[in-house]
């Protein structure tokens, strides 16, 4: 302060033609202090109890000081109340920043809030989130521990353990509970005498490898860096105030000591301990070597108010206006008015609150000289204009193997696995593996498995998912070029026979085979054929519709007519004779295609019924293959189309009992095994494609479904109608009415016989 004051004196830029005037005081105790405190506050040796500050006129215009937070507490509201600036220099606290409870604080320093700030970053930048804060009950420490406490609750840190220490606590117990927790990081938030008294028990009681992070109230302190075993207690990181350098200090310093100025002018009686009985004892290189770290904030200070002073005096080249009294009060505005100014290669402003911005040094205690630390930087941090906090880890000699010290609860979890937290700590967890088709984003959420997409899918324990490959039997793949092949086939076998049963329709073998009901059951077989193209290709809602309905429809109706045949062979053979008006009515009316008709047409209603009430529709089946969604068709309610289905297998049933009622007509009527045989094929291929719809549900399951379709119907072509168009064809004597005559009086007379 001396040197500022002296170095101002000597300017003749600032405060030209103004000498200022200073008095300096020890704080002993809150209670000794006051003494001195209201000497400040004094106007003629009185102080006055209640005056309007902007007329009252103190001893002293400004106070800087004192150095703690505790003990600024103590004096700040003496001020307060005459809006006397008080520009401190080492109080801290965040509580000074409240301009409503201290309207006339200012500090040069950077808040606790800055500085804990500072320690959450260093503590995130290495990884941690298992630490200790250890503690005082002052008002430094008390207002950081609640700052630390507030500002992890959202970084992913936790409290393992925390102490605030009085005087009669006991550091062995502190220590071994912090080592039960197995915590490797302590945050040291204490004064010089507080931390060295720690320091020096971790060493006493062999309390070793742990990285201490320093506050900047002991980060500088010299006296412990020599501290015998210093080296044991593992890796000290710091932070400081980033200081400017001081010009003319040194040699100031060893002019005071050898120029008499130590204790010059003080009596017995000065105030608390002005007279200093020890000071003569120091030499200069004692007092440069103790800790630089508030030199520069009290150097500030004081420039502070002599700039303030100089513009509330309206000073300028020629000298300053003294005829101007100057208030207390219009000090305090002026500072607050003061822009950034550069003061030894740094810049001094202050917010709203009072507070400069942050500027701080990250040092490094390198102990790798046995006996002694030094202390290095290895790094800065800034909040202004940004907050940016630069570390160079290489400088860093750490403790034990050289690397990084592991201070968290948990081992972070592996790649697809997320966090399950054990305790009351969201540091403490254990790791669980995400299952199929979830996957693990740690930078989204820690705690939860992420469903993949409907379209994606995933291994157990992924932390991605995977695109999903579509798939549905197209009409360019191979099996359904075959099945297409093969409907054709029929198709145009099917119009071959249409064509050749046509130009013989008057023979007896069309005739025999149902006569133009023969073209019916050929149309239908081309239907069904024509209905295998809706199993491929992707599906629609069309497709879903007709895929089973077209085929049923028409191979039902197919039957009827068969079924319809064969009643009608045994009608003329075994019951014209012993129902001969029944006969007659049935010949009359068209019995046999009223038959068919009604079929159809309560088929038709099935159907109606199926599409009203549970419509297949096209759907994406995404759990039966883990890596393919198969596009198929789904119908929410399965029992209207079974209606169709049974309806067609009673017609079956009907048609094959009739067949094996004619099992005894003449050899040219008796289609008992052509019919059979089609209704066996009939249902052993819908017996496979049930069998592959329950076993898989792959695309193919629709190629066996067309596939079971064809079977049908070619065994129906070639058990029925191709052995008939052979005979046309082939054998024409077969095919007259004689042979077929000759064939009925065989029948008759075996029958007479019986």
């Amino acid at each position: 302060m001396r040197f500022a004051v002296e170095e101002i004196n000597n300017s003749t830029t600032l405060l030209p033609n103004v000498t200022l005037g200073y008095q300096l005081f020890d704080h002993c105790s809150n209670t000794l202090t006051f003494p001195s405190s209201l000497q400040f506050l004094s106007h003629n040796a009185s102080v006055k109890a209640k005056d309007d500050y902007y007329l009252y006129l103190p001893k002293v215009i400004g106070v800087t000081g004192p150095l703690s937070s505790s003990e600024s507490i103590t004096l700040a509201p003496l001020f307060m109340t005459d809006l006397i600036p008080m520009v401190n220099y080492g109080a801290s606290s965040s509580v000074f920043s409240d301009k409503g409870v201290y309207p006339s604080f200012i500090r040069t320093v950077p808040s606790n809030k800055d500085q804990i700030q500072l320690i959450v970053h260093i503590i995130k930048h290495f990884g941690w989130n298992w630490v200790a804060f250890i503690g005082s009950e002052s008002a430094y420490s008390l207002d950081g521990f609640q700052l630390f406490y507030k500002l992890i609750q959202s970084t992913g840190i936790c409290l393992a353990y925390y102490e605030l220490l009085s005087n009669k606590s006991q550091l062995k117990p502190i220590f071994d509970k912090i080592d039960m927790l197995h915590v490797n990081v302590i945050i040291l938030f204490l004064d010089e005498l507080k931390a060295e008294e720690v320091i020096a028990a971790a060493i006493r009681h062999k309390f070793r490898a742990k990285v201490w992070i320093a506050g900047e109230a002991w980060s500088m302190y010299q006296p412990l860096t020599r501290l015998p075993g210093i080296e044991t207690i593992g890796t000290v990181i710091g932070v400081t105030p980033r200081v400017g350098a001081l010009p003319g200090f040194t040699d100031f310093i060893h002019q005071s000591r050898t120029g008499g100025h130590a204790g010059a002018g003080l009596s017995d009686s000065a105030v608390c301990n002005q007279d200093c009985e020890t000071c003569s004892s120091l030499n200069p290189e004692d007092i440069i070597s103790e800790s630089t770290a508030y030199s520069f904030s009290v150097y500030s200070a004081v420039y502070t108010m002599a700039m303030a002073l100089h513009n509330a005096l309206q000073c300028n080249n020629s000298g300053c206006d003294k005829s101007r009294t100057v208030y207390p009060y219009m000090i305090l505005q002026e500072i607050k008015r003061l822009p950034v100014f550069p003061l030894s290669q740094l810049y001094v402003s202050f917010d709203e609150s009072g507070d400069p911005p942050a500027h701080y040094s990250v040092i490094f205690w390198d102990t790798t000289h046995s006996g002694l630390a030094k202390i290095r930087p290895i790094g800065t941090y800034d909040n202004h204009p940004s907050v940016n906090l630069t570390i160079d880890d290489t400088q860093i000699h750490w403790h034990g193997d050289g690397l990084v010290p592991f201070s968290n609860c948990s081992v972070e979890c592996r790649s697809g696995h997320v966090r399950q937290q054990d305790g009351q700590h969201e540091c403490c967890f254990s790791c669980v593996q995400c299952s199929t088709d979830q996957y693990a984003n740690h930078s989204a959420d820690l705690y939860s498995c992420l469903a993949c997409d409907e379209f994606e899918w995933s291994e157990a324990g992924s932390t991605t998912c995977q695109k999903r490959s579509v798939e549905y039997l197209p009409f360019s793949d191979v099996f359904s070029i075959l099945v297409l092949v093969s409907a054709s086939s029929l198709i145009a076998l099917s119009l071959a026979v249409t064509v050749l049963f046509a130009i013989h329709r008057s023979t007896p073998v069309v005739r025999s085979a149902g006569g133009s009901m023969c073209f019916l059951m050929l149309g239908c077989m081309a239907g069904s054929a024509a209905s295998v193209c809706f199993h491929f290709g992707e599906p629609s809602a069309l497709s879903c519709a007709l895929r089973n309905t077209a085929y049923i429809y028409f191979y039902t109706a197919c039957l009827s007519c068969l079924t319809v045949r064969s009643f009608q062979i045994i009608c003329v053979f075994k019951m014209a004779a012993h129902l001969p008006r029944a006969h007659a009515l049935w010949v009359k009316y068209s019995g046999q295609w009223l038959v068919v008709a009604g079929v159809s047409l309560l088929q038709l209603v099935f159907f109606g019924i199926e599409m009203a009430a549970a419509r297949p529709v096209p759907v994406s089946d995404t759990s039966s293959f883990k890596d393919l969604v198969v596009l198929t068709c789904f119908s929410k309610n399965t029992i209207p189309a079974f209606f169709s289905l049974f309806f067609m297998g009673g017609v079956s049933a009907l048609c094959l009992l009739f067949s094996y009622m004619g099992t005894d007509l003449p050899k040219n009527y008796n289609e008992a095994k052509a019919i059979t045989f089609s209704i066996l094929l009939c249902h052993l291929s819908w017996v496979i494609f049930v069998t592959a719809d329950v076993i898989s549900r792959s695309k193919y399951v629709q190629f066996v479904k067309a596939v079971s379709e064809l079977s049908s119907l070619y065994g129906i072509m070639f058990s029925y109608f191709i052995p008939k168009s052979f005979i046309i064809v082939f054998h024409p004597l077969k095919n007259t009415q004689e042979y077929f005559q000759a064939a009925i009086q065989s029948y008759t007379q075996t029958i007479s016989r019986m």
